[in-house]
């Protein structure tokens, strides 16, 4: 069941469940970031729209630059920005940053510890249609391994708008990760967000939970609906929703696997490299877990609808459940 400790959209298990893309949660709370506090600027690519910094442009004309198509000028421009004492929020699509301007995110950004807040959408298999060119399904795997860098990754658009807040009044570069489609809402304006802090959104009705699944990003709706779907069958679980890939809840990954020995990961991700990555590398050090993992595995992408691409590379409801399965075969 939902824990509604967190006050979570009860609505979540309905067919009209209402769907909003991150993004719009992104341009949503850097409007209201820039209005609360003048020194925040915006750059883009030449996606304005497609990112929603519209509204933060049309809003703040005299803080917004438009760079056109130079993502290494995004990012170098914005650094500079910054160490004039700017909070400068850039935007573009993950496949181009950080995936064209990673050498200016690392070392004019992250080495000099500016910050810059670069924000991505269309990562993943959320852009559908557009291809494997534009799914960027390696960003997590290079941004979490850049010293000083944040990276998030908001599970809906109430989250992100909460996330573009709460990283607007930080001094830490940050990475966030969002989806081009439509995706449930989960949370309300009610729950609580914390940069750094890992939630349980979904617990068994009694007693210990028999593994624990945690998911990054929008595709923790699948991790829920699978979590219930499990509870039908006497498997208890708890699903974990690990907004921030960096820095890592490593206490909260280990008290669930304390209590389940096993864990499930699930990301729209390639499994190298990214947060399923990460987990391991913590339970790896602190608590030796049987461990499956959900998510892309060494494919690009290709052109689809969102929901044909989750089910061809495996990252659906159906193999959320397959693999929760098997981890507790190997439970010791």
């Amino acid at each position: 069941m939902l824990n509604q400790p967190l006050k979570l959209n009860t609505k979540i298990f309905n067919e009209d469940v209402e769907k909003i893309s991150t993004r719009v949660g992104f341009g949503d709370g850097l409007l209201k970031a820039g209005s609360d506090n003048e020194n925040i600027v915006a750059l883009s690519a030449d996606l304005t729209e497609s990112t929603k910094a519209d509204l933060f442009a049309e809003r703040f004309p005299e803080r917004f630059i438009q760079v056109g198509v130079a993502e290494q000028n995004l990012a170098s421009t914005a650094s500079g920005i910054a160490a004039m004492g700017k909070i400068p929020f850039i935007t573009s699509y993950s496949i181009f940053s950080p995936g064209r301007n990673w050498e200016q995110i690392r070392t004019t950004i992250c080495y000099n510890n500016q910050p810059v807040k670069i924000i991505s959408s269309h990562a993943g298999l959320s852009v559908g249609p557009d291809g494997g060119s534009h799914q960027a399904l390696e960003d997590i795997a290079i941004t979490r391994v850049i010293p000083n860098l944040v990276v998030i990754s908001p599970c809906d658009s109430i989250e992100a708008k909460k996330a573009t807040l709460a990283c607007s009044k930080t001094i830490d570069p940050t990475y966030m990760r969002l989806a081009r489609n439509d995706t449930p809402i989960i949370t309300t304006e009610d729950t609580p967000f914390e940069i750094g802090k890992a939630q349980i959104f979904f617990i068994p009705e009694v007693g210990l939970a028999n593994v624990g699944i945690i998911a990054t990003g929008p595709i923790l709706y699948k991790a829920i609906i699978a979590a219930r779907e499990l509870e039908k069958k006497g498997i208890k679980v708890k699903v974990m929703n690990l907004s921030t890939i960096k820095p890592l809840d490593i206490k909260s990954i280990v008290d669930l696997a304390k209590e389940t020995k096993a864990i499930v990961t699930v990301e729209d991700h390639q499994i190298s490299g990214g947060m399923g990555s990460a987990v391991a590398e913590c339970l790896a050090q602190n608590y030796i877990t049987p461990i499956e993992f959900v998510g892309v595995k060494d494919k690009f992408g290709q052109s689809g609808t969102p929901l044909e691409l989750e089910k061809f590379y495996e990252i659906d409801t159906s193999n959320i459940i397959e693999k929760v399965e098997k981890v507790l075969t190997r439970k010791i």
